[in-house]
């Protein structure tokens, strides 16, 4: 297989191909760590590597177990990045802060637990903002992620570092996870397919303290919708050291996707009533529906506002992370990042009246939600309002000249399905004038990411992109 199909294929397809023996574990291994070497400078996607000869012993172990015939699990000899929000034993997880620039994790959270367990073996972490806090991957430990497509504007974030990874032809595997938009604002802004699930479809952690909100959930950011059903087989089911992680679905999403989904009703919303959206990121979702329209499904343009509960979000996330880390924040405000400060001053004020508040707002989007899709089986939307931004940031506060009119600016596209806990995914809808990707976001009820992946499959093959993907 020449090395230029190595670095865009599919997952699956490279797990095909070792499976086949037309493949070796050590052959990818050695083109990934080419390819690292000759693009990560320019991307900064990675932020940190195991050894490479302990890369390439690690894969000459899966070649030779192969060789003997036996079943390493669907992902074997696969190369993984971990962003760097997340543990994988024996490499840092800065959390991109000063804070914590020499934290060596002892183990792996469940999640790459279950990708190793699979085969797949991790190479490194991915940038990432600090703490995750924004929608464009710089920090002060690592410095500024670019996109592939543009080395000038951003991936996204916070999982930027893990798009870049896939969208550069780094590896075809990369962590990610979503507290407002972090899985689907780096899929629009790469290409890729992102997956937000609902809580507790991966278990999350373990971490030092429970979360109790349910915004943020690990997901799939992939190359393609097998590879996300995929991933999904590879990380559901229940743990003990999460107590919100939901049962096994009791059947395979890789299998589920072969089947065309029924003839579906599709809400499209291009504002949700109260955000602005650039006339080109637009014109490409309308004509990536124009798509599923011709399989048969139903679109109906429905313009009802949501509640816009980007300040609820926002407050309940702050909030929450101070309560996880402000003891230790408070005496290291001279190593944060200024950005990330007011979100922890804001946090520090919120109190029990203020969390009943914010509950109630809550209580009021998961109404109007369940009222939609009592009327139709998806609600489609924009997933960014503009197409990728700076690198370097910052988020911005206007579209085609006017200023933005939703307090959530940009991404207020993605963050009321965190805080309604209603599975989300972006895929590739098109590209602007300057031949940026845009994403197309498609939402449905609670647990139902089956139908998301039927859906986003079905859509693949009338619109298929395999075949684009940028030349560094």
């Amino acid at each position: 297989m020449p090395s230029a199909d190595l670095h865009f294929a599919p997952a699956h397809e490279l797990a095909a191909r070792i499976r086949r023996r037309e493949l070796s574990p050590v052959e990818l291994m050695e083109e990934t760590l080419r390819r690292v070497e000759s693009v990560n400078p320019e991307l900064n996607a990675f932020v940190s590597l195991f050894p490479p000869e302990q890369l390439l012993a690690e894969a000459r172990r899966a070649a030779d177990a192969l060789a003997r015939g036996e079943d390493l699990g669907p992902l074997a000899g696969l190369p993984l990045g971990v962003k760097d929000l997340e543990d994988a034993a024996g490499l840092p997880t800065t959390h991109g802060s000063l804070l914590f620039k020499d934290v060596v994790a002892e183990r792996d959270t469940v999640q790459v637990e279950r990708l190793k367990r699979a085969g797949a073996i991790v190479i490194g972490k991915t940038n990432t903002p600090e703490f995750g806090y924004t929608a464009f991957t710089t920090n002060r430990v690592y410095g500024t992620t670019r996109n592939p497509w543009n080395l000038a504007c951003t991936p996204g974030g916070s999982s930027g570092g893990s798009s870049a990874a896939l969208a550069g032809g780094l590896v075809a595997l990369a962590t990610a996870s979503d507290g407002g938009g972090s899985v689907r604002i780096p899929a629009a802004f790469t290409g890729l397919v992102g997956l937000k699930p609902s809580n507790g479809r991966i278990p999350w952690g373990p971490e030092a303290e429970l979360r109790l909100s349910g915004l943020v959930v690990s997901g799939p950011l992939t190359r393609c919708v097998r590879d996300a059903a995929l991933w999904l087989d590879v990380t559901v089911g229940p743990d003990e050291r999460d107590p919100y992680s939901l049962p096994h679905p009791g059947f395979s999403y890789v299998d589920v996707i072969e089947r065309p989904p029924p003839r579906l009703r599709i809400a499209y919303n291009p504002t949700l009533g109260y955000a602005s959206v650039a006339r080109e990121v637009r014109r490409e979702v309308e004509t990536a529906l124009q798509g599923l329209a011709s399989c048969g499904h139903l679109v109906d343009l429905v313009e009802d506002p949501l509640p816009d509960v980007a300040l609820s979000w926002m407050q309940l996330m702050c909030a929450e992370d101070y309560g996880i880390m402000g003891k230790r924040l408070e005496a290291h405000r001279d190593l944060l990042d200024p950005g990330y400060l007011p979100g922890m001053d804001l946090g520090s004020q919120i109190s029990a009246v203020n969390l009943g508040e914010i509950q109630e707002v809550r209580t009021a989007i998961v109404a109007y939600l369940g009222g939609l899709f009592g009327r139709f089986d998806l609600l489609a939307t924009p997933t960014v309002a503009s197409p990728p931004f700076a690198a370097e940031g910052p988020l911005p506060t206007t579209v085609d000249g006017a200023p933005l009119t939703s307090s959530g600016g940009g991404i207020a596209f993605t963050y009321p399905f965190n805080f309604s806990a209603h599975p989300a995914i972006s895929l590739r809808a098109g590209f602007t004038d300057d031949r940026l990707p845009v994403g197309l976001q498609l939402v449905t009820r609670r647990l139902r990411e089956d139908l998301l992946l039927q859906v986003a499959r079905q859509y693949e093959q009338v619109r298929p992109w395999a075949d684009r993907w940028p030349r560094l």
